[in-house]
């Protein structure tokens, strides 16, 4: 504990993010508290869709001090990951205070942070939001959307063909969960749209039997811009013209989208064949419904039953955090892993994707990011 009983350090939220920061600071020997508003650790990712693997290799995806067991393939499947967070927590023995969900986080009178939650309140030195940026699905809504006839919901909810077996689907957005949700449906036999609002990068998930992650990395140390350069040809090369199915390149290469942008490319694992094939096709951006389906902004009509929203997520930082709006990017997330000013004492995990390595790869390196701040400002608790 810290000074007056308070906590030193609280993590609030128990997924992959959380549990990266508490493995760290129990090998550093720290002391910490960590909040979990679930019954689970990394609860978020029991419940995504049947077929997720990473698409980041394993050897890049792992967090803080273990290493996923040598037996996982290269690309982990979603219960593999599950296994091995449920292992983690146990080997680091991060116990959570679970089903205790964090409402607001306030400056303290003493300069600490007070934490009000669903069993009362907690005050602390230094908080550790590890909420992730899936808070709060998306949910646009379209004119006339109330008279369809059909099922609108938003891909947190899906989690196999199974249900859209025989019926017309329509997915709407074409990120990563799109575009797999999309060939999953296709590969079941599900006839499918996916409509895409505009262009977009794409690149292959293995490249001559190489994972297009690592060669990234090498040629983003290529001086020049030439990595990127290089990047754009092969992309080019890989798929073809893509115009004829509907769907434009973006400008910006892959690398620089993200870096700029934070936006991940869609990294393909066979949705492009499909389009290619025919068996998922591409429509325009959705501009309204009709009882029997959607009509696009050129003026296409698509009669369907099922419409599934790709359309992501709200972090919702601003909603618990008290004067957060001043510490955020244009897209809601923290301006950086350590909160300054007002927000000195916050500290941030798991919000920022601008990097080649992924959400885990971003977990990875600010939790250490984070945990060597504190520990500047937080001697080892002794034995």
């Amino acid at each position: 504990m810290g000074r007056d009983g308070h906590d030193q350090v609280v993590i609030v939220g128990a997924g992959p993010a959380g549990l990266a920061v508490a493995g760290r600071l129990r090998h550093a020997g720290l002391d910490y508290h960590i909040i979990e508003k679930t019954g689970h650790v990394a609860d978020r990712w029991n419940h995504h869709y049947d077929r997720l693997h990473l698409h980041t290799v394993k050897r890049l995806s792992h967090l803080p001090h273990l290493e996923f067991p040598a037996d996982y393939p290269t690309y982990v499947s979603r219960d593999e990951l599950v296994a091995y967070f449920e292992d983690y927590a146990r080997h680091f023995s991060i116990q959570p205070e679970f089903d205790t969900e964090v409402t607001s986080v306030r400056r303290h009178d003493d300069g600490g942070w007070e934490l009000v939650t669903n069993r009362g309140q907690r005050i602390a030195e230094r908080v550790v939001i590890a909420t992730g940026v899936n808070q709060r699905p998306n949910i646009p809504h379209w004119r006339g959307q109330e008279a369809f006839r059909g099922t609108v919901t938003h891909s947190i909810g899906y989690r196999n063909p199974q249900p859209f077996l025989g019926r017309k689907t329509l997915v709407i957005g074409m990120g990563n969960t799109g575009a797999e949700i999309a060939l999953d449906l296709a590969e079941h036999g599900v006839p499918t749209w996916i409509s895409v609002r505009g262009p977009v990068n794409i690149v292959p998930r293995d490249l001559n039997g190489r994972p297009v992650q690592e060669t990234g990395r090498i040629l983003a140390r290529l001086p020049f811009g030439i990595g990127e350069w290089i990047g754009a040809q092969v992309q080019s090369l890989y798929f073809g013209d893509l115009s004829k199915y509907g769907l434009k390149r973006s400008r910006k290469p892959p690398a620089v989208q993200l870096r700029e942008t934070g936006k991940t490319p869609v990294i393909d694992i066979g949705t492009i064949r499909a389009i290619k094939e025919g068996r998922i096709t591409v429509i325009d951006e959705v501009a309204r419904f009709t009882e029997q389906g959607v009509v696009t902004i050129t003026g296409e009509t698509l009669e369907i039953d099922r419409v599934i929203l790709a359309t992501g997520y709200h972090s919702c930082l601003a909603d618990l955090i008290e004067q957060m709006d001043r510490f955020l990017d244009p897209r809601g997330y923290p301006l950086s892993p350590i909160g300054t000013g007002y927000h000195a004492g916050l500290y941030f995990v798991g919000f920022d994707n601008y990097k080649l390595g992924g959400i885990l790869g971003t977990i990875y390196n600010d939790s250490e990011t984070v945990v060597s701040a504190i520990r500047s400002n937080h001697p080892p608790v002794p034995g």
